[in-house]
């Protein structure tokens, strides 16, 4: 009896920590984003429409993303968004939950709250993946998160969506840098010449 006590026991603690190591792995690439000081990356995001790309910069709190797409600047209180379907900046001070769809490091605690998280098979032992499903209706219906095992940063997500579109975005050319404060403020030299500001805040 004492040894299927214990089976049992050990059986339960191998599945608590299978279920907390996808938790682990995204505290780890929070950890290795913001070594160093802060980061600069490429992306580019694959939909059914095609492929955009542009860059992101990380400190802290603090980002800024760069694309033919959109411009958005975040200095931890004050966001800048530019876009060429409205031809203006908008200024806002974005709630927490508004961050989450911009703010990597926002979203990553946003899917750590608002997912199942279970650790997935990887075609390679050098790729650590996350299948999260949420805890609620979510547009999203399937998140999938690809890890650099040796550098705990994130490669590849993959967003399936209940309508059946899906997105992915694929994140390269991690480099760790401190960044000066004015990386994370609006540049008008990024936008039109003209280009009108609205203050929304």
């Amino acid at each position: 009896m004492k040894r299927v006590i214990i089976a049992i026991f050990t059986c339960l603690a191998t599945l608590m920590m299978l279920a907390q190591a996808p938790a682990t792995m995204i505290d780890k690439c929070v950890a290795a984003i913001n070594a160093g000081g802060g980061v600069t990356a490429n992306y580019s995001v694959t939909t059914s429409q095609g492929t955009s790309s542009g860059t992101i910069a990380m400190q802290g709190n603090k980002f800024r993303i760069i694309s033919s797409d959109a411009k958005c600047w975040y200095d931890g209180k004050t966001q800048w968004s530019w876009s060429p379907v409205t031809s203006e900046v908008n200024i806002t001070a974005p709630t927490a939950s508004e961050l989450q769809l911009t703010n990597p490091m926002a979203a990553a605690a946003h899917f750590k709250a608002s997912f199942n998280m279970k650790r997935a098979k990887a075609k390679t032992d050098k790729t650590y993946v996350i299948k999260l499903t949420p805890k609620k209706k979510d547009n999203i219906k399937t998140l999938w998160l690809y890890f650099d095992e040796s550098t705990s940063l994130l490669r590849t997500a993959r967003f399936e969506m209940n309508d059946k579109s899906v997105y992915t975005v694929k994140i390269t050319n991690y480099k760790h840098k401190s960044l000066p404060t004015s990386t994370f403020t609006f540049d008008k030299s990024q936008v039109p010449a003209g280009t009108e500001v609205v203050d929304l805040r």
